[in-house]
Parts: structure tokens; C-alpha cells; sequence
């Protein structure tokens, strides 16, 4: 049984990691961290998580953790993760970080885009960006995972087979993505407020979004050239899910059945991708709760577009389905385990 330590259990995220962790056979959660929520049980902040009514939230102490577990999830905010993973890296342990700290793989491109210094270069060296359909070996051989951003999941999964087959131009690459309100984290702002969002729809971090680079970096790497994306979020008035609408410049042109193969033959056998056929389209309400990706594809001959559309649950494939399924690579689990979940409907 794999000893697993949840550090920033108590939001959405970590709640989400105990959700799912819940279901797997081969993991026992033998601690979880919260500075706010020590003292505290699980089940008294989320009602749902009753099975872990004999847990206590405790505060973060990497030193004493060595001692309790094998395996880390580090669900911390960027910057807080940067000491924490060093350590446990250090010291042989294996982790996955949710947060930003590790994806991006030039140190002054992160400090940058997030404005603040990367105080462990050797260890950032050593990560593995977790994208199990782009990564998948490079993850089974790694101590260290950078899960991806949920924003990045939608859009790289989105534009990699055009990208890959030389169907699509790498340059002028539009993302636009709605996400839940869940996106923003489990943080007091009013914002984020039921009357602020309730009957709203907006644009937000416009053209300086933290995700871009990241986005970037891994469109670079399937382009072998450097990549510049415009990409625009938008805040949707509901709890969880991002659609991602992706405008390509095709190189030639393709019926939409031909484009469906290209893509049906990239994702083959990947577990939680499901390309959807001719007129069929994403919706974030099929996707929910689950840790699967849906690719809707149109090739506009009019204007020789490819609009690529994809669906997630931003709190599952998007953070803590993702980061289960990095370790069920990690740690030789079948890939599915825990995450074959259908949606909740409705």
C-alpha cells in the first residue's frame, strides 16, 4: 500500500485529490497539510469526504513528512511549493506539484510571468512537465511531475495532433477558454462572489495570463520552433469545467471526417481523450467529474480555419485527475485506476 501525504489539502484541488483517492486501492492517505485548517478534519470543511473522518489537517512540515509518507502531492500555491518539492525531492521521495513552480522549464521565462524568484534551478531542471499524452515515458522514469495548468491541458491537448502532423501553421495560434469559477482556487474574494459571477460572462488577464507561457513552451516543443499564442480566458458563471475554442491556420485543406482521423489516430489508445465525430460538439457537462478530455473539430473551407474545440473538468483532468494519473504512471498502477469515473449528469 502506497504511503501518500496531501500538502494544501483544503481546497479544491486537494479536496478533489481526496475525492478520487478515495477509490483507489493501491493508496492509503496517511497525512494532510493546511495552515489555516490544522486541528480540523476534512469532513468538517467538505461534508462529502466522509471517509476521512479519522485525518486531521496538519501544518506543512517536510522534515516530519519524510517520516509518514512515499508519495506527494503538493497542492500549494506557486512560489510556497518551490522549498517543499526541493526537499522532499531531495531526499528521494516522489511528487507530484499542481502548482506553477516547476512547469516551466526557463527560469527567468517563470520568474517573469510570475514575478518572483526560482530558488531551486537543479531541482526545476529535473521535472517532468505531466501531460501523461504527450510525456507518458518520460513520466514513468521521473521522481518529480510538473502537472499541468488547467488552461494549458484544454488547449495543448487541443492543437498537438494539428501541430504534430503538419496539418496546421504554428504560427497565429488564437486560444480562447470560458472556465468555472472553481479555476480561481477555494479563496474569500468578491470576485469570485455568487452575485459577482451569478448571470455574468467576462474576460479576464488578457494577453498577460500565467498560463501562456506555459502553453507556449509546450507548443514550441511539437513545433521544434518557437510558438506565440494570443490567448484569452473568460470567466463562466458555473462551478467547474473549461471550453476551449482554438483557431488554426491550416497548411492545406482537409474535410472535417479527414481531420477526425488525423486526430483519432494521435490519441489512440489514450485513456481519457475522446475525439468526437462529424457535427459533434463538446459541452463541459459531459465531462464533469471525470478526468477525460472531448476534441470537437471543424475545418471551416471558407476561411481555411481548423476550429478545434475541447472540454474538461478544470478541478480533474485540469489538477487532480491529472496529477493521479502521473503517479498510477509513476508508481507502475494501470493508468485508469481511480479515474474511470462517468460524468455526474446532471
Amino acid at each position: 500500500m502506497l504511503k501518500v501525504a496531501i500538502c494544501g489539502a483544503s481546497g479544491y484541488a486537494g479536496a478533489e485529490l481526496l475525492r478520487i483517492l478515495s477509490g483507489h486501492h493501491g493508496v492509503r492517505v496517511v497525512s494532510v497539510t493546511s495552515e489555516k485548517s490544522a486541528g480540523r478534519s476534512p469532513v468538517e470543511i467538505f461534508p462529502h469526504l466522509s471517509k476521512y473522518g479519522d485525518i486531521l489537517f496538519e501544518p506543512l512540515e517536510p522534515a516530519a513528512l519524510l517520516e509518514k509518507a512515499d508519495f506527494f502531492f503538493m497542492a500549494l500555491p506557486h512560489k510556497a511549493s518551490q522549498p517543499a518539492v526541493a526537499l522532499l525531492h531531495r531526499e528521494g521521495r516522489k511528487v507530484v506539484d499542481l502548482s506553477a513552480d516547476f512547469r516551466i522549464r526557463d527560469r527567468l521565462v517563470y520568474e517573469q510571468w510570475y514575478n518572483t524568484p526560482h530558488e531551486h534551478g537543479d531541482v526545476l531542471k529535473k521535472a517532468v512537465y505531466g501531460l501523461p499524452e504527450l510525456h507518458r515515458t518520460k513520466i514513468k522514469m521521473t521522481s518529480l511531475v510538473a502537472n499541468p495548468g488547467c488552461y494549458p491541458t484544454g488547449a495543448i491537448l487541443g492543437i498537438y495532433p494539428a501541430l504534430k502532423s503538419g496539418l496546421a501553421s504554428p504560427d497565429g495560434i488564437i486560444v480562447d477558454s470560458k472556465s468555472g469559477t472553481s479555476g480561481a482556487g477555494r479563496q474569500s474574494d468578491t470576485r469570485f462572489s455568487f452575485c459577482e459571477v451569478n448571470e455574468g460572462f467576462k474576460a479576464y488577464s488578457v494577453g498577460v495570463h500565467r498560463h501562456t507561457p506555459e502553453i507556449e513552451q509546450e507548443l514550441s516543443l511539437i513545433a521544434k520552433k518557437e510558438v506565440t499564442i494570443n490567448f484569452t480566458p473568460h470567466l463562466l458563471p458555473v462551478n467547474r469545467g473549461i471550453l476551449t475554442t482554438i483557431y488554426l491556420k491550416t497548411t492545406k485543406k482537409l474535410a472535417t471526417e479527414s481531420v477526425i482521423s488525423i486526430y483519432e489516430k494521435a490519441y489512440r489508445g489514450e485513456p481519457f481523450v475522446r475525439v468526437l465525430g462529424h457535427d459533434e460538439l463538446p459541452n463541459i457537462s459531459a465531462v464533469k467529474g471525470t478526468n477525460r478530455c472531448d476534441i470537437g473539430l471543424k475545418f471551416d473551407a471558407r476561411t481555411g480555419t481548423l476550429i478545434v474545440i475541447t472540454a474538461i473538468d478544470n478541478l480533474v483532468k485540469g489538477a487532480a485527475g491529472q496529477a493521479v494519473h502521473n503517479m498510477n504512471l509513476m508508481m507502475g498502477f494501470p493508468e485508469d485506476t481511480a479515474l474511470s469515473t462517468l460524468a455526474a449528469f446532471p
